[in-house]
């Protein structure tokens, strides 16, 4: 549309409502772009339509404007381009059908946005109006000091994803051209945040066997902690059940601490000349590693300038869009090496990047400090853990425990159903991993978006390059791990030790009073 000096008019979405819709937003029922007709099972070859995400199965979807979440301007997750937002209402639907936040929680809100950070309405969002907050200028800022050492760590799930970006088969495992990647882009030090996945696994596998023999007098079921999303749903909604949270923390939040305190140490590199950036696959990391509770070594260093233990967390596809500014040629990226110290990891790290991966890595670990034997053949390949199940259960003999009950949880709606029971005393479990994002971390807020609107199909080709990894792997048990051994004997001392307890571990707050709960069955 031209204006009469030859300008080009930029016509705002409410403008191009109200052209087609007449004088108003009132009654509109417009079929728009991605919301439109109801989407059958070939939709993503060539089908009309879209078919929302958070099914499975195609089904009717109104094409009338139907609202949008709210999103704090300071969220430090997501962000929202208005000029893109067509109000189709499928934030809505997968934030409070999948996620059950929005919609438990009354109107309108008394201290903040109530939102969990997951970033599961990036992926849902068809006109991509909803993204993750970028962060890559301040890398390329710090990339480009002299004086700053620049230490990254990459998550599981994100070798996994970061091939989409290139044109590359869903699934495609890039570890090796994704470290290369990033040291041509000018990181100084590359580590493997499947060591930290290991680390986790010592403490919260330490932590459990503690509960279960009574040594450690906090409640059962333990519930896992390493998805930041997953821990604010429980500081959220279930307030009473932040005791039953491991309190060990997040493998990027002990790797981000370790890299200012035992890497700067072996080192002998200045802490407060380390800028630490983790590349994960999920947004709530962003919203992680600003909790005041994660500035460990600077606590342990008695030195507040050193700055938080991760300083940034990119996303998969900010990743991406880094290496894409840079020119550099991903594809033809000859494979390179992460580097030691803390760049070695398991197969069982690995399949911290799925739904069940932590709980199988979990039950290896957990039989070996016990027994102090290697786990049976049934333990190397948990099934019943495995798959797109919402919840999963299995149970697991450990001798001179006998059978320890375990429930594997993706989706936070799923989770919600599964905490009601812990409330009401009807909970069989002495374990449960939760993941907030359906399918855990392989499809997280921050992974590509699939070509095709995401479903199981695209999370089990994701996740079965996971459990590959692990199949392929030298080592399987995260407690054969030398590197783990290594930092335990130079450093820590021990799993649980007085060092590792505050270097490693955390405690949660009650957000209940940030909003008023909406009174229901579920609450």
């Amino acid at each position: 549309m031209a204006s009469k000096a030859g300008q080009v008019k930029k016509l705002s979405r409410r403008s191009f409502l109200k052209f087609v819709g007449g004088a108003s937003l009132t009654g509109v029922t417009l079929s728009l772009a991605g919301c439109g007709e109801v989407a059958t099972a070939d939709s993503a070859a060539g089908g009309k339509g879209w078919m929302p995400a958070q099914y499975n199965a195609p089904g009717s979807w109104p094409t009338n404007v139907r609202g949008r979440v709210p999103i704090d301007p300071l969220n430090p997750s997501i962000v929202r381009d208005d000029q893109k937002c067509i109000l189709c209402g499928q934030c809505l639907e997968v934030c409070e059908k999948v996620q059950s936040v929005f919609g438990n929680y009354e109107l309108p809100i008394k201290n903040e946005f109530v939102c969990v950070n997951c970033g599961q309405c990036t992926q849902w969002c068809p006109s991509g109006a909803i993204t993750e907050r970028d962060e890559t200028d301040k890398v390329f800022k710090a990339l480009a000091d002299p004086k700053v050492t620049v230490v990254v760590q990459t998550a599981p799930a994100t070798r996994i994803g970061l091939g989409e970006e290139f044109g590359m088969p869903v699934g495609t495992n890039v570890q090796g051209k994704q470290v290369a990647a990033l040291r041509k882009l000018g990181f100084d030090v590359i580590f493997d945040t499947n060591f930290t996945a290991d680390l986790t696994i010592m403490e919260e596998g330490t932590e459990l066997v503690k509960r279960v023999q009574g040594e450690l007098k906090k409640p059962l079921p333990q519930l896992t902690s390493c998805c930041p999303g997953w821990v604010k749903f429980v500081e959220y909604f279930y307030p009473e059940l932040i005791p039953n949270l491991s309190s060990a923390k997040s493998p990027m939040q002990m790797e981000g601490t370790l890299m200012k305190t035992y890497y700067a140490e072996m080192k002998k590199v200045d802490p407060q000349k380390i800028f630490s950036v983790a590349i994960m696959p999920c947004t709530a990391k962003k919203f992680e590693c600003q909790r005041p509770e994660m500035v460990s070594a600077q606590k342990e260093l008695k030195d507040k300038n050193v700055t938080p233990d991760v300083d940034v967390v990119l996303t998969t596809r900010e990743l991406a869009r880094m290496i894409k500014r840079a020119g550099i040629d991903f594809a033809n990226l000859p494979d390179g090496q992460y580097d030691q110290l803390m760049g070695t990891g398991t197969g069982a790290g690995a399949i911290f990047g799925t739904t069940g991966g932590v709980m199988e890595a979990a039950a290896r670990s957990a039989y070996y400090l016990v027994t102090g034997q290697q786990p049976p053949s049934a333990l190397w390949d948990l099934t019943p853990v495995r798959g797109m199940q919402g919840v999963k259960d299995a149970t697991i003999n450990i001798p001179g425990i006998g059978n320890m009950r375990v429930a594997v949880i993706s989706g936070l709606a799923n989770a919600r159903k599964v905490m009601d029971q812990i409330k009401a005393g009807n909970a069989p479990w002495d374990f449960i991993e939760v993941m907030a994002c359906p399918g855990g971390c392989e499809y997280g807020g921050g992974q590509p978006r699939a070509s095709a609107p995401p479903s199981d199909d695209v999370r089990n080709r994701r996740a079965a390059s996971l459990y590959q990894i692990d199949a392929n792997a030298k080592l399987r048990n995260s407690y054969d791990n030398p590197q783990i051994k290594e930092v335990y004997a130079d450093f820590l001392t021990a799993p649980m030790s007085e060092k590792a307890e505050e270097l490693l571990h955390t405690t949660y707050i009650s957000r209940a009073s940030e909003f008023i709960a909406k009174k229901s069955e579920n609450m």
